[in-house]
């Protein structure tokens, strides 16, 4: 079928990259933004632009916020066919407490989980979930959609699309045959190392698009490897899942035996307990960790069987000192407040998946190999957009000779990848600023309507794509590239301008008092419309010298 092993790679890279490049597209771009996930949830919130503060006392304020706490309405509609009989209208049975900070947090997340009486499977509940300001314990509203964290981090690894799980299958593919692509093309290229220094912008489009491709893939293969496999190595749970299977049995004794290993309860004893000071459980880990040399603040605190005689509290330490994602837990007795206890040192095999996993979700405090990772990811973006640009500028003029619209199409598809992605993420910016606190009755909460919006500004991005793009299929430019790059300028100034309007917040005064998180964005934007107007007058020289070309043919003619 193929000539030679390189000929069958260079199919392989070609034609996988090009079905699956639109998903790692999205996967790369999205991580690149979620690298600073956290800072684009200050500028989304103003109520949460103040620095981030320790884990607050729980006595006096975590306690009172979980007990006024319910579960979602959106979680009791998820349960409502998973139990037999009626859905209860009341759920008194708290199963777990839990907070979460990290270093780059001013806001505090607060989840719960409550037993179903009657639940299909005893281990399903419904949840709750709550934001708050740690000083005084106050909710932000219910609404208010933490772009960075609760949108753009999650639609880099799910597509946000959750039905069955799909999504996680769709990446979790993609980047399967990801990682077969930079073999291949590893293989593909004989001159892997000149790759590195070849960039030749003078050059014919198709010849410098290939060079920035290779050049890009090259420069940054071992990221691209990397991420693409401790992605998979992650989610290994989702793709080859222990419960539901043959295993479950199985699966049941290995945490009954673990309980009994470290004498953390696996199940409620029935018997009500009060609650001791949290608080001094907490104080004992940190002195606990102080003594090993290890002095930290508080990343997670979780209770267990809250209410119940075999109810235990977790305390883990906030590792930002650390690449490893491990939080040196210890564990006490709700009741009595006594160490039941401390998390041992981990295995070989558990300290290099905890490395790699830490590496990969990087939650420590560095803030160079921050901006490492985002130009990491840009250059996976560069490098697959070159892609797309290369196909199309290598066929099109041939498919317009045979009639063919493969070219047209994938073209369009590109620009909706591109540049369309882009406008999304610019639209979901402007409806946060642009939308009212509250909406009215009968309207969708407020944070779904900026995700419906960000979605309706993709696809209209899309629509305009494919509408403009009938010059491909007589091998000329599609215009839709330049309009949308200067679209995609407009639109991030007009972000930068709507948070100055509804705000206050300034570039001046953010960066005059150093708050680098809202004026990293603001930056950032201003960054990208830059170079979306480079871009977009780059692309109208092209197509006047094409234009020019084309009508001395047309007069030789």
């Amino acid at each position: 079928m193929f000539q030679s092993f390189r000929h069958a790679m260079t199919w392989l890279h070609t034609w996988f990259g090009l079905a699956l490049g639109f998903v790692l597209m999205a996967c790369f771009f999205f991580g690149s933004l979620s690298v600073f996930d956290r800072e684009i949830d200050r500028w989304a919130i103003p109520a949460s632009r103040f620095a981030p503060q320790p884990m607050p006392s729980f006595d006096k304020v975590l306690r009172p916020a979980f007990e006024d706490m319910k579960p979602s309405p959106r979680s009791i509609e998820f349960m409502r066919d998973k139990v037999n009989g009626p859905m209860p209208e009341h759920f008194d049975t708290v199963r777990n407490w839990g907070a979460y900070t990290t270093h780059r947090d001013p806001m505090l997340s607060l989840f719960a989980g409550y037993v179903v009486p009657n639940a299909k499977n005893p281990d399903d509940g419904v949840r709750g979930n709550r934001t708050i300001d740690p000083r005084s314990g106050g909710a932000l509203p219910d609404d208010q959609l933490k772009i960075g964290s609760g949108f753009l981090y999650p639609l880099h690894y799910s597509l946000t699309f959750y039905w069955k799980g799909l999504g996680f299958w769709i990446v979790g593919f993609a980047a399967l045959m990801m990682l077969v692509a930079l073999v291949s093309g590893v293989v593909m290229h004989r001159k892997f190392f000149r790759e590195f220094f070849t960039f030749r912008p003078k050059k014919a489009v198709q010849r410098s698009v290939l060079d920035l491709h290779n050049m890009m893939g090259v420069l940054a293969l071992p990221f691209h490897f990397f991420f693409a496999f401790t992605g998979l190595v992650i989610f290994a749970g989702i793709y080859f899942p222990v419960s539901h299977t043959q295993l479950e049995p199985l699966h049941e004794l290995h945490e009954q035996h673990e309980a009994q290993t470290t004498g953390l309860p696996h199940d409620r004893a029935g018997v009500a307990a009060p609650l001791a000071s949290v608080d001094d459980m907490v104080r004992e880990a940190q002195r606990r960790w102080a003594a090993k040399g290890m002095a930290g603040e508080v990343g997670l605190l979780s209770l267990r069987h809250v209410g119940d005689a075999n109810g235990y509290v977790s305390v883990f330490r906030a590792g930002t000192d650390r690449i490893a994602l491990v939080g040196d837990g210890i564990h006490f007795k709700a009741s009595t407040g006594e160490v039941l206890r401390e998390d041992p040192p981990r295995t070989a095999v558990d300290s290099l998946n905890t490395f790699l996993t830490g590496l990969h979700l990087q939650h420590f405090r560095h803030w160079l190999l921050r901006w490492l990772y985002v130009l990491g990811g840009l250059m996976g973006c560069v490098c697959i957009a070159t892609g797309f640009i290369f196909f199309v500028e290598k066929r099109k003029k041939q498919h317009a000779k045979q009639g063919r619209q493969g070219s047209r199409i994938v073209d369009a598809l590109a620009v909706t990848t591109v540049t369309g992605m882009l406008i999304a993420t610019c639209t979901i910016l402007i409806a946060n600023r642009l939308l009212p606190a509250s909406l009215p009755s009968g309207w969708p909460p407020r944070g779904d309507l900026e995700q419906y919006l960000f979605w309706a500004g993709w696809v209209a991005a899309m629509a305009h794509a494919f509408w403009r793009s009938a010059p491909v299929a007589s091998g000329q430019p599609n215009p839709a590239w330049r309009e949308q790059c200067w679209a995609v300028a407009a639109m991030a100034l007009l972000a930068v301008g709507l948070n100055w309007i509804t705000t206050g917040d300034h570039l001046l005064k953010t960066v005059g008092e150093a708050y680098w998180p809202v004026a990293g964005v603001d930056l950032s934007l201003l960054v990208c419309a830059a170079l979306a107007v480079v871009a977009a007058r780059k692309l109208a020289l092209r197509a006047a010298a094409v234009g020019s070309v084309n009508r001395l043919e047309a007069a030789h003619a």
